[in-house]
């Protein structure tokens, strides 16, 4: 009996462009601004689209939306990209959009990747969106605070579409093997862990799931009209292990909790394996690279100062060349931490400054510790009584730099680990000393009533 493709009948167009949502209904995720009686559903419902902004990651529905839309507005609506697009483009269609202006008809205009767009080129849009002539929808990927200029911004409302969850990811593939557009004609056999695994794969990326689940499909055990996907087909179309974790969830935090308590307690073969297990797994190097960087204060500090330049270092080398090569730094880096003297008194010092901070935020900065760049500051004592501690012999002085409702008050108190043990000695020294020299009680009040 002779065989047939089961994409012999099927459009020529990626699974993810097959299925992408008609309607609001069939559209996944962004229930904040979508669900029902939400406020970008209504004004889609309602065709009183104004100029806006969609700002979110690959994958979740920016382009899809402005189809929708497009296909409930009644404006003329055109499709522009940012990457292909110049300004002599851009001109030609704002010269268009204002002729239909003067005839009632309204101009949407979406453009993809707007932050792409120089400043030359979004300026080109200012004036058009200001009289009316376009209604403009950006959609970027990138931060449009920093990337789109702000007197455009001013004009557009922000939309921030969030980061598919892993159950709307199974969801969409879920439907895809049903929806006659996907795989509705077939019958595939696929375990439901293995369209998490997908879906946890995808980081939230619809378009990477679905072309995921079609290289699957593609690629499966064809018996007639059914295809069954087997875990070593999925591993080879992902080409990473099956065990895959979220990167937004639990797994994703208990695994960098691992690899911190691991270097806190001294253990470099534990704080390895959970760095294998990150990187292995698909983490951002860079990610983790921060969180090493992190830990060189908050866990060693001056016990070994030497150990930030290390996470430092391993951080640039993790940018500059990525993965997998960088790897081998970022395991200097975290067998260097594990083995270094510990210290939290930084991490401690500073959450004992930061409590006094936020109880006590109308504390004035002494004026002797002030700036007097004007005149009227001169005549105000701000500077007055200020020592210059290069100006003495032992580098010191027994000038009091905090406010007197927190004079005495201790934030930082080294350990004798490693390095921080000087520190502590010179510490014990400086404040020997200044006891020794401290300021008379009646000379400090006098200074105080000097006007």
């Amino acid at each position: 009996m002779e065989q047939h493709s089961f994409f012999d009948n099927e459009s020529s167009q990626p699974l993810a462009a097959r299925l992408r949502p008609r309607s609001l209904d069939e559209f996944f995720g962004q229930e904040h601004l979508l669900g029902k009686g939400k406020v970008l559903r209504r004004l889609i419902e309602t065709d009183q689209i104004s100029s806006m902004i969609f700002w979110g990651p690959p994958g979740v529905g920016k382009t899809t939306l402005a189809r929708i839309i497009a296909g409930h507005t009644k404006s003329n609506f055109i499709d522009f990209s940012a990457v292909t697009s110049g300004i002599k483009e851009i001109r030609a269609v704002m010269q268009q959009a204002e002729k239909d202006r003067q005839y009632g008809r309204r101009t949407m205009l979406f453009v993809d990747e707007i932050h792409r767009f120089n400043k030359a080129q979004q300026d080109a849009f200012l004036p058009f969106v200001e009289k009316g002539s376009i209604i403009l929808i950006g959609a970027t990927t990138e931060n449009p605070s920093f990337e789109v200029n702000g007197a455009l911004l001013s004009r557009c409302k922000v939309f921030v579409l969030h980061q598919l969850s892993e159950k709307d990811v199974k969801a969409l593939l879920e439907r895809a093997l049903q929806d006659p557009r996907g795989f509705g004609s077939l019958h595939v056999s696929i375990p439901p862990n293995m369209l998490e695994i997908i879906a946890a794969f995808s980081n939230g990326d619809a378009r990477s799931a679905l072309s995921t689940l079609e290289m699957a499909v593609l690629n499966g055990d064809t018996e007639g009209d059914c295809v069954h996907i087997s875990e070593q087909t999925l591993e080879e179309c992902t080409s990473r292990k099956s065990l895959l974790y979220d990167k937004q969830g639990e797994e994703h935090y208990n695994l960098i909790s691992a690899l911190h308590k691991s270097m806190r307690n001294s253990d470099p073969d534990a704080a390895v394996y959970w760095l294998a297990r990150m990187l292995e797994a698909g983490e951002d190097p860079l990610y983790i690279a921060r969180r090493v960087t992190r830990f060189a204060s908050e866990d060693v500090g001056l016990a070994d100062p030497h150990a930030l330049d290390t996470a430092i270092s391993a951080y640039q080398a993790c940018h500059f060349i990525g993965m997998p090569e960088c790897s081998v730094h970022l395991t200097q880096a975290v067998v260097y931490l594990s083995l270094a003297p510990k210290s939290n008194s930084l991490y401690v010092a500073y959450g004992r400054a930061r409590k006094d901070a936020l109880s006590m935020l109308d504390e004035p900065v002494p004026l002797q510790i002030r700036n007097a760049p004007t005149k009227l500051m001169k005549e105000l004592d701000y500077g007055k009584g200020y020592q210059y501690a290069h100006n003495t012999e032992e580098k010191l002085t027994n000038m009091h730099c905090l406010p007197d409702s927190l004079a005495g008050r201790t934030y930082y108190v080294p350990t004798e680990q490693g390095l921080e043990a000087r520190c502590k000695q010179r510490l014990e020294a400086i404040k020997a000393w200044k006891k020794k020299h401290e300021q008379p009680v009646e000379e400090k009040d006098n200074a105080k009533d000097i006007k």
